[in-house]
């Protein structure tokens, strides 16, 4: 029996619920296909923050390193902790330290999800380049509280880091329908958004097989609704990618459909994964929050282990239960976990 170690932090809000509910579906589907995931669950939230001063301790990245996956809830509770305190404090470290530069997620319809839009046969793999860019954390400020105040937030592109996430998003498109979209707004910002650009031709040259259509990212946002089943993956920017997320999580039925994984490839590092619908203070604890992204998320994190067969059929559980109407529905969040379960 293959053992995976897995570090849990179901975090704040609902992420407590949800990451609950994952938890089940991914112990159950390892049960039937002979895999052995063992976790370690980490209080490491806003809670901890307001006990400990930190929203982790300090050895904390060290801790993570030791084991195959992260499995993350979700982090913020702004009522206590400003934003930029509990995401700096935990979510982007463990991003940036351990290299995960690629952020994917999957916008589609789930059988029997009613989304926004008429035109519902889209399948869109999102790739957001998740280490730096114009959330690398440059900048400052000076003079504060003066009406002398300046702030300064600096965009970091690299070679290095642009190539990669491309090269990761000409990978995916192979798999799939061999078309890629890469989105800037090279028009506005001429150099770092003219480098992507450039590099983008010049893979594709080594990629002849996939189509390459570049964007500006207000009209990729059009095409997001207008015309979504003319895309198949998409790569952009950690900022524009954040964005075109979450548009791509309301036209697939709302954030409780929005799954992630924050990867890097090389097995040295853990990956994370997660549900992007953020802790949802006002109702935490009420077992009302819809756990398909965390369980989504959970089914991601097996297909990066290589056990895809487990993965799919957490998969195909949860779009037995969806094709029942039971994700429209307003279902507790026990009792969808509990739908899932029994399909499996």
């Amino acid at each position: 029996m293959k053992t995976y170690t897995v570090a849990v932090i179901p975090g704040d809000g609902i992420g407590v619920d949800v990451t609950k509910a994952a938890w089940q579906v991914l112990e159950k589907s390892a049960q039937k296909h002979g895999i052995h995931l063992q976790p370690s669950w980490f209080p490491w939230s806003c809670d901890y923050y307001l006990k400990h001063g930190m929203m982790m301790p300090k050895e904390g990245i060290a801790i993570l390193k030791q084991f195959n996956a992260i499995l993350l809830g979700a982090v913020g509770w702004p009522a206590q902790v400003p934003d930029n305190v509990s995401l700096h404090g935990l979510l982007l470290p463990i991003r940036q330290q351990f290299d995960l530069f690629a952020n994917v997620r999957p916008h589609r319809l789930l059988r029997g999800v009613q989304g926004p839009l008429r035109e519902a046969a889209f399948d869109i793999l999102c790739i957001r380049e998740n280490t730096e860019g114009e959330y690398s954390g440059a900048g400052g400020r000076i003079h504060q509280g003066t009406p002398q105040e300046v702030a300064v937030e600096t965009s970091i592109f690299t070679r290095h880091g642009v190539e990669r996430i491309l090269r990761f998003g000409f990978e995916a498109a192979r798999k799939r329908q061999k078309r890629l979209a890469s989105v800037t707004k090279s028009n506005a910002q001429k150099y770092t958004m003219v480098m992507w650009d450039e590099i983008t031709d010049t893979l594709a040259a080594e990629y002849p097989d996939v189509a390459v259509t570049r964007y500006h990212i207000d009209a990729m946002a059009a095409r997001f609704v207008m015309h979504p089943q003319t895309l198949d993956v998409v790569v952009a920017s950690n900022l524009f990618g954040d964005i075109l997320t979450d548009l791509g999580a309301a036209i697939q039925g709302g954030l409780g459909y929005a799954a992630s994984a924050n990867l890097n490839p090389d097995p040295a590092f853990p990956s994370m994964f997660e549900p992007v619908h953020g802790s949802a203070p006002d109702i935490a604890g009420k077992n009302i929050a819809n756990p398909i992204a965390a369980i989504w998320s959970g089914a991601l994190m097996l297909e990066h282990l290589g056990e895809t067969s487990a993965a799919n059929d957490i998969m195909q559980a949860v779009e037995r239960v969806t094709a029942e109407g039971l994700g429209n529905q307003a279902l507790s969040t026990d009792a969808l976990t509990t739908a899932i379960l029994h399909q499996l």
